[in-house]
């Protein structure tokens, strides 16, 4: 049994927490971000996309200059780039980057987001789209001959890259909650993402993607990526405290229209099937299983990640074995504090998980997770200077 960890990266010095809106990307920031991620021990970081926001190609290009091992994933939605095109950009990138290329498709949860960048492509079709256009993507990265292609969404003649990925293909991430989102990503996807839910609401949709799986013929089920926003102390009491002053900074934020997700939504409410069950389980009760949190969700009504883990530092590395015991194949974790969170994650988290999983396989039984001394300092060779 194993897990990788996920992070989101920031380019620029901007929270929810201490929000900074209308920057710019820094390099040196993204430099020093990418360097503490890889440093703390994450295997991924995420590119986010949005129609106001920065290139994910070129930061993940500037991520990967500055890195030896973590994974850019490149958050891409077929509305803003042609698939051959995006084949190549992506296959470009894998070279660069020693094969370290990773795409995650956002088929799309809002019309008026969509509408920003002149896509009309209605919801319940933007799934269809995302699957005419993995296909393609795949068939560029493997075809040596050119071809013609004519579908519903897409058509060009005579098409052939000049090269392929460095191992033959680049991992694609599928994520959503939709029945939609179940049956593409089950057939298509390497990676299935889903948003932090309660252990018993997680493995239901675990099952549904897995039926698509079966469904589309496959042997195998696509890998699962589950992504949560923890809230860490040294006990749980003082992680519970913190949690409380988190989340009225972050409700402000967002009610203030600083942060961008909250403007995504448009009026009435998130469309995405996503979010609309991360609220519906809120309004079910704060606090589920061992450590979930709700309340960070109702606050900014869903908008993306949003559920937290609350607790010490063994009580939230506990709650996260839970969900690699579900099948978890990647962890997502990032916080509100971004940049210090992902530190603290590094320090204290991501080694208790390890350690736990290397007991199991080492003894075949079940460890007690004990928490690390903390760090002293972060090695210099990972400051903005390096």
């Amino acid at each position: 049994m194993s897990v990788e960890f996920i992070s989101l990266i920031n380019v620029w010095e901007s929270s929810e927490l201490h929000p900074r809106p209308g920057g710019a990307p820094d390099p040196a920031y993204i430099r020093k971000y990418a360097r503490y991620l890889e440093y703390g021990g994450f295997d991924y970081t995420l590119v986010a996309y949005g129609s106001g926001g920065y290139d994910p190609f070129t930061v993940s290009a500037t991520i990967a200059a500055h890195t030896e091992r973590i994974k850019p994933i490149v958050a891409l939605r077929p509305n803003i780039m042609y698939p051959t095109v995006a084949a190549q950009s992506l296959a470009t990138l894998d070279h660069l980057s020693g094969g370290r290329a990773v795409v995650h498709i956002i088929s799309g949860g809002s019309d008026q987001e969509q509408a920003r960048q002149g896509d009309y492509v209605g919801k319940d079709d933007r799934y269809a789209r995302s699957e005419e256009y993995v296909r393609l993507m795949r068939r560029a990265w493997t075809e040596t001959t050119p071809w013609d292609h004519d579908g519903r969404f897409y058509k060009f003649e005579n098409f052939v890259a000049g090269y392929r990925p460095v191992n033959g293909t680049i991992p694609v991430s599928i994520g959503g909650s939709s029945a939609e989102a179940y049956r593409v990503g089950g057939a298509l996807g390497d990676i299935f993402g889903l948003w932090g839910e309660p252990l018993a609401d997680t493995r239901q949709q675990m099952d549904r993607v897995a039926e698509q799986a079966r469904r589309a013929g496959r042997t195998d089920v696509p890998r699962t990526w589950v992504t949560f926003r923890p809230i860490i102390a040294e006990t749980d009491e003082l992680a519970w405290e913190k949690a409380r002053r988190t989340v009225g900074i972050v409700e402000q934020t967002h009610q203030s229209g600083a942060f961008a997700a909250r403007r995504m939504a448009g009026p009435g409410g998130p469309q995405n099937v996503g979010s609309q069950r991360v609220l519906e389980i809120a309004a079910r009760g704060d606090v589920h299983d061992r450590a979930l949190w709700m309340r960070t969700a109702a606050v900014t009504g869903a908008m993306g990640a949003s559920t937290a883990l609350v607790g010490s530092y063994e009580t939230v590395a506990a709650a996260l074995l839970d969900y690699v015991d579900l099948g978890a194949d990647l962890i997502s974790i990032r916080g509100y504090d971004n940049l210090n969170d992902a530190i603290d994650y590094g320090r204290y988290l991501i080694p208790l998980v390890r350690q736990e999983l290397a007991h199991r396989e080492a003894t075949g039984q079940r460890g007690t997770v004990v928490a690390q001394p903390p760090l002293e300092q972060v090695p210099a060779v990972v400051g903005s200077n390096a």
